[in-house]
């Protein structure tokens, strides 16, 4: 999930027009995703937090101190007119000036002085926040908690990555009982559901926390089209493995097969050949029925030209996601529910749940349209490149959206088992480069229809 920051707030250009909770609220938030964050920490090797395990991966460590100098930034410095507590590693802990590659060697924290720095701005929010109730500190308030649990996502995604031993997860068997469950049988393969043409509204609305690149709520023209019932399995994705997907230069596009040329691309990430998969450094069995997990957009695209599909555009997933059939019809006044994915989110495999995607079927809550799992699992690619919306104002800065515009990031949506539910809304959208696999992404494929 992206996360990169800037290393000092940029000119606000003015709070955003919306109520929020009272900062006594977002004290108790920030508290809940702090617990959250020390108990997975404390599940980790001391030795591991330090260590780098890709170059496309910050160590722990450097995330640990980067989550606490993100929220000295917003708070102490930016409600409270304090100093930051380490000014000499402002460079360091700015995304933008040290990118990922170069973390390990910056003059960072190590693993014990980064949860000391943790607690210490902690004290200082504290005491901000009991003197601030308004909404511009409520915004700031939450926007450091959704920081955290962004970073989160990004730790476990290092940790998928560590040697065994490394990290100490909730046992496999360990399956979370999902509500909702119905008893009836799992979408048949290759179901696809029929969403009219028309104009929809698509965005989040003013009401409640979004990031800049929700909004503005602006309405599409979209072509008649069908998209999967549910995300593709690894049974499915097998298939395509097997029948020579990774060696057919005609499913990919020319970008796509030269990366994976040149990465010796033959399976998924942590697939091995006899039908068992790494998790977190031990070798499990597969689960055929569950959405294959860590496919690049090079890999997904090529899956769904081999089906004879293609991948939904991020406004068609999000219609999908959002509204009820027939409602889309004529204009500004389409009807949308339930934006926030609340349908969802109490039925599906996120919020760390369950350390892993599980089987596919009628535990999950279905979408209006009768899409299921759209939150939760696992990222799905969509064919979007990264934009701001008609009318896209940063706020309140510009590094952590329009920096990133149109320089060949794809948009992923729904969400990962490891997302947490505040983050894994219907309208959130994540951005990553075309050939990453790191992240937990699947896909889920679209066709055209003809218009009636």
């Amino acid at each position: 999930m992206h996360t990169d920051t800037p290393p000092a707030p940029a000119t606000v250009a003015g709070a955003a027009a919306v109520e929020l909770p009272s900062s006594a609220w977002q004290l108790e938030r920030l508290e809940s995703v702090r617990e959250r964050t020390l108990a997975l920490v404390a599940r980790v090797d001391e030795r591991a937090l330090d260590r780098v395990f890709t170059p496309i991966l910050s160590p722990i460590a450097w995330d640990l101190g980067h989550i606490a100098a993100f929220e000295d930034l917003w708070i102490a410095e930016r409600l409270g007119g304090m100093s930051p507590l380490y000014p000499e590693l402002r460079a360091t802990y700015d995304a933008i000036a040290t990118p990922r590659a170069a973390r390990a060697k910056a003059p960072h924290l190590r693993a014990r002085d980064a949860l000391a720095y943790l607690a210490a701005v902690r004290e200082r929010t504290q005491a901000v926040l009991s003197r601030c109730d308004h909404d511009e500190a409520s915004f700031f308030a939450e926007l450091v908690a959704r920081h955290e649990q962004q970073h989160l996502e990004t730790v476990l995604q290092a940790l998928k990555l560590a040697p065994a031993g490394a990290f100490d997860p909730p046992l496999l068997d360990d399956s979370p009982v999902l509500p909702g469950a119905t008893g009836a049988q799992p979408a048949v393969r290759g179901e696809t559901i029929a969403i009219a043409g028309g104009r929809y509204r698509i965005g989040a609305e003013r009401d409640g926390f979004a990031y800049d690149n929700e909004r503005p709520a602006h309405i599409v023209e979209l072509g008649a089209f069908a998209i999967d019932r549910r995300p593709v399995t690894n049974r499915e994705f097998a298939e395509f493995v097997a029948d020579g997907g990774y060696r057919n230069p005609a499913l990919w596009s020319r970008e796509g097969w030269e990366v994976r040329r040149r990465e010796g691309w033959e399976r998924p990430l942590y697939w091995t050949a006899d039908g068992g998969e790494i998790w977190f450094g031990r070798e499990v069995e597969r689960a055929p029925d569950a959405p294959v997990a860590h496919i690049s957009f090079y890999e997904a695209e090529a899956f769904a030209r081999w089906a004879g599909k293609r991948l939904p555009t991020e406004y068609e997933w999000e219609v999908a996601a959002t509204h009820v059939p027939g409602s889309s019809a004529n204009g500004a006044g389409a009807e949308r529910t339930l934006t926030d994915a609340s349908w969802a989110r109490r039925h599906a495999v996120c919020d760390l749940r369950s350390f892993r995607p599980l089987p596919v079927d009628a535990t999950r809550a279905a979408s209006p349209c009768g899409a299921q799992a759209l939150i939760g699992d696992v990222w799905e690619w969509t064919a979007s490149e990264f934009d701001g919306y008609p009318g896209f104002r940063a706020y309140p800065y510009r590094e952590y959206s329009e920096a990133h515009f149109r320089r060949g990031y794809r948009v992923l949506r729904g969400g990962s088992w490891a997302t947490q539910a505040d983050i894994a809304t219907a309208t959130f959208r994540n951005w990553d480069l075309p050939e990453r696999r790191q992240i937990f992404a699947g896909v889920r494929c679209a066709i055209d229809l003809p218009e009636d």
